[in-house]
């Protein structure tokens, strides 16, 4: 892929870059995700990251270069975003700083850490009033986003329907959406929170719960329980809610896999097995 970033138009960018885009940089790829392609560009030596949205997802770029210029202003662990804008095919750019590679060694002491910052996301001080805030952090139907196409299916539809009726669901703070491993990039012990496409107004309580299923299915169920613990110890996650939540993750992980492709690897299918034999309100009938 040819990368032309001074042929780019750039809807916002630092000035500096703009004028060191005319020189000579390096484009070297890295691992494409589900909606993009991302790359580390390298300018006078220095590394950034270019992610250009060019399959079907198209998320609003925008928003999410002024969610990033907020949240680091506040201290919340995120890439600094230097520009945004469009390219020569009219798919959407992100560039922003380079922060390492995503996790994938866990301790206790690390898994403290993720889930210090998830917290710092879930206490961003919103606008009082709404209105800046509300420009570029959406909200939306609960079941619509995180459940699509669920009415088709209706064990997995009834089992929801049933667990909604449990929670006074909120959507009074800002949740990442899917914060996990390859989502949160490492560094020298720093730890950066990337890909806010599914940021938004939400149920921290779900964030949590859908972050530590993550971890527990793809990383071990040792590991989950102590991720899960600290949420318990600081975020006064009760066991009600952490059961509530946990089904909701399983449930949409067995719709996702139902739907499309989710990850796999070893053991996976035994601790999501294991976690409908052991929550109250799930099953092992769902995963036939």
């Amino acid at each position: 892929m040819t990368i032309e970033l001074s042929r780019m138009n750039w809807f916002q960018l630092d000035e500096r870059l703009r004028l060191m885009m005319n020189g000579g940089y390096e484009v070297i790829p890295l691992s494409p995700g589900l909606e993009a392609d991302v790359m580390k560009i390298v300018l006078d030596g220095q590394p950034y990251v270019l992610k250009i949205w060019n399959k079907d997802s198209k998320p609003n770029v925008g928003n999410q270069y002024r969610l990033l210029s907020k949240l680091l202003r506040n201290g919340i662990r995120v890439s600094t975003p230097y520009g945004w804008g469009m390219d020569e095919e009219q798919n959407q750019v992100l560039l922003t700083s380079y922060d390492g590679t995503p996790v994938t060694q866990l301790t206790s002491s690390k898994l403290a850490h993720l889930a210090q910052n998830l917290m710092e996301v879930h206490r961003y001080p919103l606008n009082e009033a709404g209105a800046e805030d509300g420009a570029y952090i959406s909200r939306y139907d609960f079941v619509g986003y995180f459940f699509p196409s669920i009415e088709l299916y209706e064990d997995l539809s009834t089992h929801l329907s049933h667990l909604l009726q449990r929670v006074q669901l909120r959507q009074d703070c800002l949740i990442h959406g899917d914060y996990n491993l390859g989502n949160i990039l490492e560094m020298e012990d720093h730890y950066i929170i990337i890909d806010w496409t599914n940021g938004q107004l939400g149920d921290p309580r779900y964030d949590m719960a859908w972050s530590v299923f993550l971890i527990a299915i793809y990383s071990g169920e040792s590991y989950g329980e102590t991720y899960c613990a600290e949420f318990r110890r600081t975020a006064s996650y009760s066991v009600a809610d952490e059961e509530v939540f946990e089904a909701m993750a399983c449930l949409r992980w067995i719709l996702l896999r139902r739907v499309g492709d989710v990850p796999m690897g070893p053991k996976v299918m035994q601790r999501v097995h294991r976690i409908t034999i052991h929550n109250p309100y799930l099953n092992e009938d769902l995963l036939q």
